[in-house]
């Protein structure tokens, strides 16, 4: 449309985009992306809050591209103010100093009061980034955080687009995970799960009440495999796309059904995949997102174990929550903050122990959560008494639990890792002899496990960690040779790992770990690459 036309007439913008013009860069790439935008098929031509839904957000008009300063808005300015569906205000420090945002906003509201203002946050908190009157009256705008550490650019124009169309975000939300879900699909994975779970959604929607309730039933067996025994194998391959791409469609089928209405099973089925979710993300070392995954399902456990406190799967499911809460400041170095969400972990575990003292799921959560305080212990101002005294209780539990499963692969890991704290713990205590004998054990028990399974990318990757411990032990207590021995083989299998699965950032970092203890231990030769 050209400056020429009449604005004030039949043809009309679909938003004025009104900015500071230090902010140009900024409203140049928003103007485009705004009207570049498709709406999804299915909305377009029904019936919105601001009417038919178009097919496109355009055209909108940017006046300090389109029309010259003057001392005061033109009669052009008014005109297309005048013609505009909605007003769309660019806020930053810049903005907010700006007298042209101002008088733009003020003519706005007079000549069309009814009509809606949006704000898009470009820099600077809400305070100092507000251009004088968008908040008069008590007219709060909807407001879209452009910044990274807001909504960020996706996000954000999504709220744009839906404020302006009049559409709910979630449809938008939706569609825009669904098109980035499809470009990070491995084929052969998407496909499978595409049709498994596509068959069940669409057999639910289009049967009688009793056999939507049996295909719902098998859709969270389903949910149930994908966070069992279909997890349990994507992590012995290594890798992270497909862990991501099975957490994000069984999340999804939450998602289309909603939460209203669902049981406390299915609630807590819905925080499990938040939690293996969170614990992928941290794999990327992506902690912001991973925490924000697992505090959504601490509220979630946490209302159910309220609602129904005795009840051994509810205490379990917090329990979980309460690990991977604590665990992530661990990961971070932030031990005391670590602290006591794994001491409530311990509560609720010893409280499933009391329930049923004879059920190993209860026993390994018991060692678990004596394990993790030993840790604690042993990190620094290290307290060699309370490590040793976490870590035998783990260790007792552990062999509990161990004794009911007999030789399930996963019971041997847990032992492993036990006997692997204890011999650090026993060796900050000064007792070598102990610390000596944990050590043979671990090492005969991760024979066991890796004749079973070489290729196992979880298993490689106990053994590497076991390694680097086994191997940082023996250098402090002057057994050097082997020592660097086991941190060189630890470089080995971590080089392996991250060929297997490059994308994985807690692989990098162990890898890094390993090559500075080597160096600190004066090797120089070969290490991880």
């Amino acid at each position: 449309m050209s400056v020429g036309q009449d604005m004030a007439g039949e043809a009309r913008f679909k938003a004025f985009l009104s900015y500071s013009h230090k902010d140009a860069r900024h409203a140049r790439w928003l103007h485009r992306r705004l009207e570049a935008y498709r709406l999804p098929r299915r909305l377009v031509g029904s019936e919105g809050e601001r009417g038919l839904v178009p097919a496109r957000i355009a055209p909108i008009f940017r006046d300090r591209e389109e029309l010259p300063a003057a001392g005061d808005l033109s009669e052009k300015v008014r005109a297309a103010l005048a013609a505009s569906e909605a007003l769309v205000i660019l806020c930053s420090p810049h903005s907010a100093g700006s007298p042209w945002v101002a008088k733009e906003i003020a003519t706005f509201r007079s000549l069309q009061p009814d009509r809606p203002i949006l704000a898009a946050i470009v820099d600077g908190e809400p305070a100092e980034c507000f251009p004088c009157g968008l908040a008069e009256g008590g007219a709060e705008p909807l407001a879209a955080d452009l910044r990274a550490e807001g909504d960020g650019r996706r996000l954000g124009v999504l709220k744009l687009v839906a404020g302006l169309a009049g559409v709910d975000l979630d449809a938008l939300v939706q569609r825009d995970a669904q098109r980035r879900l499809r470009r990070v699909t491995a084929v052969t994975v998407g496909a499978l799960l595409g049709l498994l779970i596509t068959s069940v959604l669409a057999i639910v929607a289009f049967t009688a009440r009793a056999e939507a309730e049996r295909q719902r039933a098998e859709a969270e067996g389903l949910v149930e495999f994908m966070l069992t025994d279909l997890r349990d194998k994507l992590k012995g391959v290594g890798r992270l796309d497909a862990l991501t791409s099975v957490n994000e469609r069984a999340l999804k089928y939450y998602q289309n059904g909603g939460l209203e209405g669902l049981s406390a099973d299915s609630l807590e089925r819905r925080a499990r995949i938040l939690t293996a979710m969170g614990e992928d993300d941290m794999k990327r070392s992506d902690f912001r997102r991973a925490l924000a995954q697992f505090r959504e399902a601490a509220r979630t456990t946490t209302a159910l174990l309220a609602d129904d406190p005795e009840n051994p799967q509810r205490i379990y499911a917090h329990a979980q929550s309460e690990f991977w809460v604590g665990y992530i400041d661990y990961a971070q170095g932030r031990t005391s903050a670590a602290r006591r969400p794994f001491e409530r972990y311990l509560t609720l575990a010893e409280k499933l122990v009391s329930i049923n003292p004879a059920d190993p799921k209860w026993l390994k959560e018991a060692g678990y959560a004596s394990g993790n305080l030993c840790s604690l212990a042993l990190e620094k101002p290290v307290d060699a008494p309370k490590a040793v005294e976490f870590c035998q209780l783990a260790l007792k539990r552990t062999k509990a639990a161990r004794d009911l499963t007999r030789d399930e692969p996963a019971s041997t890991i847990d032992l492993l890792n036990r006997h692997l704290w204890l011999m650090k713990a026993y060796s900050s205590s000064g007792m070598w002899s102990k610390a000596l004998y944990h050590k043979k054990q671990q090492d005969k028990l991760m024979r066991t496990l890796m004749s079973s399974d070489r290729g196992n990318s979880d298993y490689q990757d106990i053994w590497m960690r076991a390694q680097y411990g086994i191997g940082d032990m023996l250098i402090e207590h002057g057994e050097h040779a082997e020592g660097v021995q086991r941190l060189s083989d630890a470089a080995g299998a971590v080089s392996s790992l991250m060929r297997r699965d490059p994308e994985n950032r807690e692989w990098k970092q162990w890898n890094n770990r390993i090559k500075t203890r080597l160096i600190e231990g004066g090797y120089h030769g070969k290490s991880a690459n």
